[in-house]
Formats: C-alpha cells, sequence, structure tokens
C-alpha cells in the first residue's frame, strides 16, 4: 500500500522540507575555525555561492574523503566523484600554472586547522569525563591574565590606530610616545616567557590518561603474590 504523504504546515502540498545540514567542532574557541565559518558562511549565503566559496560543508567532505582515502590523500580525494563538492570552489583558478600545488597546499592548511580543532575537542571532552579542574595557581592561569590585558590594551587603542593612519598626529603621538606600546610589549615578552616553560598542549592530560591511573579511568590492578611453596615439617 502506498503511504500517505504528509502534507508540510501552511496548508502547501510538495516535497518534504530538506534536513539542515548540521556539522560541528566544539574546540572551545581556542582556534580560529569557527571565526573562518561564520565569515565564510556569510559570504556564501549572501552571494549565492554556497558551492564555490568554501565554509562548513567542505570541511566535513574533506574530513569525509580523509577518512576514507587516508591520510593527506589529496589526489585521491579530488579525482573521487563522490567529493565533487571540494573541488567547485577552485574551479575559477583552474587556468593557472601552479593550480595544483596551490590547491593541495590549501587542503592541507585547512585540515592542519580542522586537526587542531579535534584535538582541542577531543581533550576538552576528556577533562569534562576526568572532572578535570585548573588550579587558580597553575602558571597557565598567569598566562590567561596577561592575554586578557593584551586584548583590553588592543580593543582600546583600536581606534587610535586608525587615527593615525589616517594621519591624525595627536592619535600618532599618544599610540607611539605614550606607555601602551611600551605595556604591550611587557606583556608580549611575558607571555613569550611564560609559553617556554609550559609543555606542550595536552601532554599533561595524555600523559595522566595513559598511565593507567584511577583520572585516566583505568585502575592497575595488585599484583597477586606469588604462593612459596613449602615443605611441611
Amino acid at each position: 500500500r502506498e503511504g500517505r504523504r504528509e502534507t508540510p504546515r501552511g496548508g502547501a502540498q510538495g516535497a518534504a522540507e530538506k534536513p539542515r545540514f548540521m556539522f560541528n567542532i566544539a574546540d572551545g574557541g581556542f582556534t580560529e575555525l569557527h571565526t573562518l565559518w561564520q565569515n565564510e558562511e556569510r559570504a556564501a549565503i549572501s552571494s549565492g555561492k554556497l558551492n564555490e566559496i568554501w565554509h562548513r560543508r567542505h570541511d566535513y567532505w574533506l574530513l569525509a574523503g580523509i577518512v576514507l582515502h587516508g591520510y593527506a590523500r589529496w589526489t585521491d580525494i579530488q579525482n573521487d566523484g563522490a567529493f565533487g563538492v571540494i573541488n567547485e570552489p577552485f574551479k575559477g583558478e583552474a587556468s593557472k600554472g601552479n593550480f595544483l600545488e596551490m590547491k593541495n597546499k590549501f587542503l592541507a592548511r585547512r585540515f592542519k586547522l580542522l586537526e587542531q580543532a579535534l584535538v582541542i575537542e577531543e581533550q576538552l571532552r576528556r577533562a569534562a569525563y576526568l572532572n578535570m579542574t585548573q588550579d587558580p595557581s597553575h602558571p597557565a592561569m598567569a598566562l590567561n591574565t596577561r592575554f586578557a590585558e593584551v586584548e583590553c590594551l588592543a580593543e582600546s587603542h583600536q581606534h587610535l590606530s586608525k587615527e593615525s593612519l589616517a594621519g591624525n598626529k595627536p592619535a600618532n603621538a599618544v599610540l607611539h610616545k605614550g606607555k601602551s606600546a611600551s605595556h604591550l610589549c611587557t606583556a608580549l615578552s611575558i607571555i613569550k616567557v611564560g609559553f617556554s616553560s609550559q609543555p606542550a598542549p595536552g601532554v599533561s592530560l595524555l600523559l595522566r590518561v595513559l598511565s593507567g591511573g584511577p583520572e585516566g579511568g583505568r585502575q592497575q590492578k595488585p599484583k597477586k603474590k606469588a604462593k612459596k611453596k613449602g615443605v611441611r615439617v
């Protein structure tokens, strides 16, 4: 028997609404991925070129191609018709001599960003699973304070930089002869020194997970002592 076709809301009959594309990497804002997605999707939607402008959908198919064909197999992914959407943003550049090299470099650079975001997503998931909290006395918290200071200085002097480029002499004097530049240099130098003393991202967490301790979710079972065989007298 033929099933009844559901009528969309509003009384209009026709094909059911196409499901919305949903793909996300919860990197916690530690990478520029979501900022890129926001700008790219805005440009793609406003121009109507959803396939010609690289955005979130292309990243999804790039990752799917890597899962199917392997790591850094850019040529195999591009030649596979199932991943043809990846080739759409580059059709206008096909006449250039270094077309393939430029395309492969973009894919490698884009995947590096996606890989970084995925690693951070996994680290955040494990930290939440292990119920880990940040020690306020940890050196990383001091770096966080310095980052906030640099961001505050940059935002407060943003208009001064614009006025200075426009030829405003008072703004130029405040920006270059004032203490803002020295404060910014001091904060950046402290951040640089702090970074050099910090371990690589995720190393401490991965060491805890792989160590097999209680925090890693795998407790090592105590070894049973072998019974010594003795001779009864």
